[in-house]
């Protein structure tokens, strides 16, 4: 496999959608008592925190209002996240009505977060939300699971080196979305849970 395809394989499979599905699951199952109750929990945040954002982004690559689903337009970029931070708020306000566990909904409030700061910073300046999404992953991860999960770590500079090769973002744009989703995941996550 040659460096191209493996930047591009990279980029898909570690693309925000799919690291955010499974973290909510593993945070959902991790934070429930049966099997029964981390899948409705982990329906209703993947319905809100990435199905709906995704069928949105999707919809409108369709409609030729966004080149592809890693909007790789900036200036493109401020509708579908503002479409992602208000689905996140929603799941918010239903995971307080209806009881969530405190570690989800901890989880859930630092990804709308984090998505509110990408948004903003989207507005003058491209970031890496590949990179932010990973970075926080890993922090939960540490924080929820164990230490030793830090060895997860050159994940992140994985995304970032197939971001930069494919040309899609600059290193300080890598670098700036592992801080800020490395942040936002230690503070928020950690003063919520």
């Amino acid at each position: 496999m040659n460096q191209r395809r493996l930047a591009r394989l990279v980029t898909e499979v570690l693309a925000p959608a799919p690291v955010a599905a499974t973290l909510l699951l593993l945070i959902a199952w991790h934070s429930t008592s049966s099997l029964l109750e981390a899948a409705w929990w982990g329906f209703l945040t993947v319905l809100f925190t990435v199905l709906i954002p995704f069928l949105y982004l999707l919809y409108g690559v369709r409609r030729r209002r966004f080149t592809d689903h890693h909007v790789r337009l900036r200036q493109q970029r401020p509708l579908p996240l503002g479409v992602a931070v208000v689905s996140v708020v929603v799941d918010v306000v239903l995971l307080l009505i209806f009881g969530a566990p405190r570690e989800l909904l901890a989880l859930v409030v630092a990804m709308a977060v984090g998505l509110g700061i990408s948004t903003l910073v989207t507005l003058f300046w491209k970031i890496s939300i590949h990179v932010a999404v990973v970075a926080g992953a890993v922090v939960i991860l540490v924080l929820v699971f164990r230490p030793a999960l830090l060895l997860l770590a050159p994940v992140v500079l994985l995304v970032a080196w197939a971001r930069v090769d494919l040309g899609d973002h600059t290193v300080r744009q890598v670098a700036a979305g592992a801080v800020i989703g490395a942040l936002v995941a230690a503070t928020v996550f950690s003063v919520l849970r």
